[in-house]
């Protein structure tokens, strides 16, 4: 069996999933991969076969998206191209987190398009929203990336195929401690931004994992890091909280880990601001912005937020099973 998995690799939350998906896939058949977007900072210790420009956002640094950069990366000719000229013919099975090119090259050539992504969970109304809908957002949620039927991931299983999240082995594997320092991944907010506050917080060190810093750096108490896998997980194991934006992935690893959270979603990014809902009735602080009072709400949290007792099962390898039975003519694992 011939099956292509799609990933969006904007974010890095996608990338971080399939490193724990690809290996049951790889008992079902031949496997290849396909990445679109340009803004993934993780990577993928498997080979690519497909590198597509795609169409995602760039993450600006006031709290929000930086539209020009957006705009400017966005190739619209090849991304056109690319869905007419996809050869999604040539496989049995395509399952797919999120990604446009092979979602609409399955619908304009009437193949089955398997969607196994957090974003899908969406497409249920049970899932938690803001009380301010975005109805263009929504639609998003719906045509972005097209499927015939959906596998989702959310914080609980709120409705029939959604599932809790998917939790890298090597974090399972980490032995936790807590050495008071706070883990930052915060890509939508510049370093100058948010240095500013931790500079008043003086007695907490503060670990900054930096999407616009290229190298290493220190100023007084804070530690500014480029985004890189190991360091990020291994400062996560080891610290007293994670400070985070609206995302999903890494507010769900820290939760598993028994780490206190806190979530600033991007401004105008809805997907972040339903994320940040559904945390915020688990119990995570969410604030909405990084404003001029922005150093008391740390201090609040640093001083009486505490972890969630939740853990979340390893069950991947149960949902690749009943997607292949369910999906597949053959889904007897390859012997090993």
């Amino acid at each position: 069996m011939k099956i292509l998995l799609a990933i969006q690799a904007t974010g890095n939350g996608h990338l971080s999933r399939a490193r724990e998906i690809i290996p049951h896939l790889l008992n079902y058949g031949e496997l290849d991969l396909l990445i679109s977007g340009t803004q993934a900072d993780v990577t993928l210790p498997y080979l690519i076969k497909y590198k597509k420009n795609g169409a995602g956002f760039t993450f600006g640094k006031k709290g929000g998206i930086d539209i020009i950069d957006t705009v400017k990366k966005l190739k619209p000719f090849e991304f056109f191209n690319d869905i007419k000229k996809f050869p999604v013919q040539d496989y049995d099975l395509i399952i797919n987190d999120f990604e446009p090119i092979t979602a609409w090259a399955c619908k304009l050539k009437n193949k089955p398009c398997i969607a196994l992504s957090h974003q899908s969970s969406y497409l249920s109304k049970k899932v938690p929203r803001p009380h301010k809908h975005d109805p263009f957002a929504e639609w998003i949620f719906r045509n972005y990336a097209p499927s015939t039927s959906q596998f989702g991931f959310h914080f609980k299983s709120f409705d029939k195929n959604i599932f809790t999240p998917v939790i890298r082995s090597e974090i399972r594997k980490l032995e936790t401690q807590n050495k008071g320092h706070i883990t930052v991944y915060l890509p939508a907010h510049s370093d100058e931004l948010l240095i500013k506050h931790f500079l008043k917080i003086k007695d907490i060190q503060w670990d900054v994992y930096s999407k616009h810093s290229k190298i290493a750096y220190k100023n007084n108490n804070i530690n500014i890091t480029p985004i890189e896998n190991d360091p990020f997980i291994t400062s996560l194991a080891a610290s007293d909280g994670l400070l985070t934006a609206g995302g999903f992935e890494s507010p769900a690893e820290a939760i598993h880990l028994r780490k206190k959270v806190m979530m600033i979603p991007m401004s105008n990014q809805y997907e972040q601001q339903c994320n940040a809902v559904a945390a915020r009735d688990l119990g995570v602080t969410v604030v909405k912005e990084i404003d001029k009072d922005f150093s008391e709400k740390l201090m609040s949290w640093l001083n009486f937020a505490f972890p969630l007792n939740i853990y979340y099962p390893d069950i991947t390898g149960k949902i690749i099973e009943d997607l292949m039975i369910n999906h597949s003519f053959n889904s007897i694992p390859l012997a090993v």
